[in-house]
């Protein structure tokens, strides 16, 4: 069990006899009246969202969901598939059911969530770096810090970035609010900025 203190983003519980993860949580302290915490919920299996006020210290039952770290190997069909690299047994879970697919590489070793023994998708990174593949030239006259051209990444993502990037730069990625946050500048490549 926990309380809403335990609250943030990407938590994982048990609401209504199906695993919720917590999208967005925000703690309101009225002038007047008791202190409580809105959520947006994510339902895990069906992908329904649910806007869920709590009381301020309400209790909610942990889910029980296990994790276990594996490698992403291919995408077969309408699945992404995934090997435990120690008994090099494949789990697959359906595309659609992955939060961040687009901003999956190849070989990426990554936490897979388990809910009753089945598996249901992925814990990403909340920022990554990745590389330009594509992009339009600077456009002369145009804004210099504005988020203005479409560039493609190593995955095949578009995303909107600042005029003055060029392929082959590396830049860092927010995956939760799918948005540019800068270059990386000191080379550290993929993974966690």
């Amino acid at each position: 069990m926990g309380t809403t203190a335990d609250f943030k983003n990407g938590l994982t519980i048990e609401f209504e006899g199906s695993p919720w993860k917590i999208v967005e949580f925000l703690h309101v302290k009225p002038g007047k009246g008791p202190a409580f915490v809105r959520t947006k919920l994510k339902n895990i299996e069906t992908r329904a969202t649910l806007d869920k006020t709590w009381r301020a210290g309400e209790s909610y039952p942990d889910a029980d969901v296990d994790k276990q770290i594996m490698q992403y190997s291919y995408i077969d069909g309408d699945d992404h598939v995934f090997m435990n690299m120690a008994s090099f047994e494949e789990e697959r879970i359906a595309t659609a059911n992955l939060d961040k697919a687009e901003f999956i590489t190849e070989a990426m070793e990554l936490t897979v969530l388990y809910y009753k023994g089945r598996p249901i998708d992925v814990q990403m990174p909340a920022t990554m770096n990745f590389r330009v593949t594509e992009a339009e030239p600077a456009t002369a006259g145009a804004g210099k810090d504005k988020l203005s051209k479409m560039v493609e990444i190593e995955t095949g993502y578009l995303i909107s970035v600042p005029q003055f990037i060029k392929e082959g730069d590396l830049i860092k990625i927010d995956t939760d609010k799918r948005e540019y946050l800068g270059r990386d500048t000191e080379g550290r490549g993929k993974g966690l900025a």
